[in-house]
């Protein structure tokens, strides 16, 4: 079987080196970018790179707006992750419709996209990678573990939180960038690791959470959590707290109490290690691929040449590539005038806000 990935090599890291890996480890071929193909170039083209007729092509929201030309003609089955859907929700609905399947990573947002029009939403969690946490057990040396981004608009509570608990515990040190293999390492010698989701989603079942109960910690994160929607019970596989106040108490509490913390560590570990690993991942995935072969669900292969445009021009203009973005205007003015002056409006807009980087939330890791 070979997938078609819209990005380069390269971008298959992190996360998406995860699923990579999951997927070899299956005998999945991916084929990527060749160097120097353009961002907006012609599907056509990137097929010639195949040894084969790709079971599906799949946008994985790399770190590049890869976005080829012909993806509403091709009869091939397409895909999307939509990783950090609470934002801009409605601009992903819109880019997810070019696509017979959209993989969304926050529950409830499958029913969103449906709603909108979107029959091949489903929702995916967040997952894990075994090797990580495998091993011997480690001393734990952290009365409180945490990984992740402190700094930033949407990071102010978060940042508050662990500055405080940081003058009260033992804790690694947080401003600091790890890898992933020092991630792991951290958790598995932390006896605790609070999450803290972002001001705009503070409800974030976000991957660290499913990495800290990995590792074996007690992971304590705010309530209401999407952990609830995703089959994990507060008291059971972790523990939750309402109100910033009661944090540090609770705190305290289980790490007297050895017993109750280490009982919901590893009923958490247990079913993270289960149903929530990379490889998981996957055989939802090549059912889906399966589901596919027949059917295509995507709204804008019935759509009008001038509006699959404008969504290419709104997805290049929505991630900082305004010279693709631009380069749609010219064939919708010559198809659909109402439509070109929506897609020089949204053009305006990108160049009038422009500034270095991406607008997506993922730049800013959880």
């Amino acid at each position: 079987m070979t997938i078609l990935v819209l990005c380069w090599e390269g971008n298959l890291c992190g996360t998406l080196g995860f699923y990579a890996q999951a997927f070899r480890r299956r005998g999945v071929q991916l084929v990527c970018a060749a160097p120097g193909f353009p961002w907006n170039g012609n599907l056509e083209e990137w097929l010639k790179l195949c040894p084969e007729t790709p079971s599906l092509i799949l946008h994985p929201e790399a770190d590049v707006p890869f976005l080829p030309r012909g993806l509403t003609h091709v009869d091939i089955p397409t895909a999307c992750f939509q990783v950090d859907t609470y934002a801009y929700t409605q601009r992903r609905i819109s880019w997810s419709m070019l696509f017979d399947s959209v993989l969304v990573f926050h529950p409830g947002y499958d029913v969103k996209f449906q709603e909108a029009g979107h029959p091949g939403a489903q929702f995916i969690p967040h997952a894990i990678e075994p090797g990580l946490f495998s091993g011997a057990p480690l001393q734990r040396i952290y009365e409180v573990g945490w990984v992740g981004q402190i700094g930033g608009a949407v990071y102010h509570t978060r940042a508050r939180i662990l500055q405080k608990l940081a003058t009260s515990f033992r804790m690694n040190e947080l401003s600091r960038r790890y890898l992933s293999a020092e991630l792991a390492l951290v958790y598995h010698q932390s006896e605790i690791v609070v999450n803290v989701g972002r001001d705009d989603c503070p409800q974030d079942a976000n991957v660290r959470t499913f990495e800290a109960m990995a590792a074996g910690a007690l992971l304590i994160t705010s309530l209401p959590s999407e952990l609830s929607a995703i089959g994990f019970e507060d008291g059971v596989h972790f523990v939750g707290y309402r109100r910033e106040a009661e944090l540090e108490n609770l705190v305290r509490k289980y790490l007297a109490d050895e017993r109750a913390r280490q009982g919901i560590a590893k009923a958490g570990r247990e079913l993270v290690l289960c149903e929530h690993t990379y490889d998981r991942r996957i055989d939802v995935l090549l059912d889906l691929i399966g589901g596919l072969d027949k059917k295509r669900f995507a709204p804008a292969r019935a759509w009008s040449e001038a509006r699959v445009r404008l969504a290419y021009l709104d997805y290049f203009a929505g991630n900082g590539a305004l010279e693709c973005a631009s380069a749609e205007l010219p064939s919708i003015a010559r198809r659909n005038p109402i439509k070109a002056a929506a897609g020089a409006a949204i053009l305006a807009r990108a160049w009038g806000r422009r500034i270095p980087g991406r607008i997506r939330s993922r730049l800013a890791p959880n």
